[in-house]
């Protein structure tokens, strides 16, 4: 693998703005620093021994920096079990017991296949599946604070098949790459998580016969990215160009996690009425929904070959009423505690009743919105409160939130005790 660097410095394309190829050696570059001096140089700005000291004084400190890199990956020790793991988890996400032991034995697996040199530990990719606002991201989301390798989140709308306007589905490798400060060897030992993977499924579980470039296409493109093979992802810009600045990856041990709402999948089918010249009134029996399988996939839009690189299907949960009320409260970053912490910063208490978190939970399950659509209910709540709040602060000593409040987005308020004046005789 050939990484271009400048012949002055010593840096890497990852590390300057731009290098420039020698029209007489192909294999000479220079970086724009670099090139600065050397017309400052030419000009007469500054004296060859004072560029000198400071071309010096580059190669050194980015020999240090490679020297600390190498310290800090090649010595990393990953000592998590799968169990310890799993609390990391429950700390910031409740419920999807099933979906947290299947990415803590993935991950565990995982590093044990980057120390592992006779190659006979292969990657199992894992799809995750489930309703809007059940935890997919936000279960990525907590891998990547608690993992000591690269690790990306990226969308998988914004892909468009190679040569159309959008992002190369490579974006996700330039981004690991990114995340590994530059370094391609610990980049290759990255997780990619790709959000919003249903939203490439083509319409029907036939082959389009029209180009469907952030389709079909997308998914084609992503084939051999998953499964493991050298891509050239360009460094410098989002998309490839033939005489752009691209470097050589190899994606057989990077780790890709996909996931996606998959709408429809879990429902059961509605029960519908016969139409025609037999039509009577009597309702066909209710279907069970097919759950997620490859065959399900693959009747949703998911073209077969990209589905067989997934040995590891795993659906996810709609959060119950109870599972709601725990999201509000119980999580290390929970957003009642967020809002206690704002109104503690005023000098003022928040408390949240019972009945009104039970009430924001069932708000939430008739709009279908999952633990994200917490957030949206709250702030409506919340918003004339924190209006008023700084101009009330020096009178009230508390704000208790019930269940009338979140219809009528008025609290109950604790006014703080006046002190009586002392009259001297």
């Amino acid at each position: 693998m050939i990484i271009e660097t400048c012949a002055f410095c010593g840096r890497t394309i990852m590390q300057v703005t731009r290098l420039v190829k020698s029209p007489v050696n192909s294999e000479i570059y220079i970086c724009d620093k670099c090139n600065q001096i050397t017309s400052a140089v030419i000009s007469g700005e500054i004296n060859k021994r004072a560029a000198s000291d400071l071309r010096h004084h580059w190669k050194n400190a980015y020999n240090m920096e490679i020297i600390k890199r190498k310290s800090r990956f090649d010595n990393v020790v990953f000592d998590l079990i799968p169990s310890q793991i799993h609390r990391e988890l429950n700390r910031f996400i409740i419920g999807q017991d099933y979906a947290k032991k299947i990415l803590s034995v993935a991950i565990y697996n995982h590093n044990k296949r980057l120390h592992d040199e006779s190659g006979l530990i292969k990657k199992s990719n894992i799809l995750l599946a489930g309703p809007s606002g059940c935890g997919k991201t936000l279960l990525a989301k907590t891998l990547a604070n608690i993992l000591n390798v690269p690790f990306v989140i990226t969308d998988a709308t914004s892909m468009t098949e190679a040569g159309y306007v959008g992002d190369d589905v490579e974006i996700c490798i330039q981004q690991l790459i990114m995340a590994a400060d530059g370094d391609i060897e610990w980049a290759q030992k990255g997780i990619v998580y790709i959000d919003e993977i249903d939203k490439i499924t083509r319409a029907g579980e036939n082959r389009s016969i029209t180009r469907d470039v952030s389709g079909q296409g997308v998914q084609e493109s992503l084939l051999k990215l998953i499964e493991g093979c050298t891509v050239s992802v360009p460094v410098s810009d989002r998309r490839k160009h033939p005489q752009g600045n691209n470097v050589q990856f190899d994606t057989t041990n990077v780790l890709f996690i996909c996931g996606g709402a998959f709408e429809g999948l879990f429902d059961n089918f509605s029960t519908r009425k016969m139409i025609g010249f037999n039509n009577t009134d009597a309702e066909t029996p209710e279907e069970e929904a097919p759950g997620l399988s490859s065959e399900s996939l693959v009747k949703f839009g998911l073209i077969p070959e990209l589905v067989g690189r997934f040995p590891v299907l795993c659906s996810l949960e709609e959060l119950s009423e109870n599972e709601l009320v725990r999201v509000l409260t119980e999580p290390d970053d929970a957003i009642t505690k967020e809002y206690q912490l704002l109104f503690e910063k005023d000098g003022v208490k928040l408390e949240f009743d019972e009945e009104a978190l039970k009430e924001t939970a069932k708000t939430a399950l008739n709009k279908k919105t999952g633990a994200r659509g917490l957030r949206s209910i709250l702030e409506d709540v919340m918003l004339d409160i924190m209006y008023e709040l700084p101009d009330k602060k020096e009178h009230i000593s508390k704000y208790i939130i019930t269940k009338e409040s979140i219809k009528t987005k008025k609290p109950t308020i604790i006014k703080k005790r006046q002190r009586r004046k002392t009259v001297a005789f």
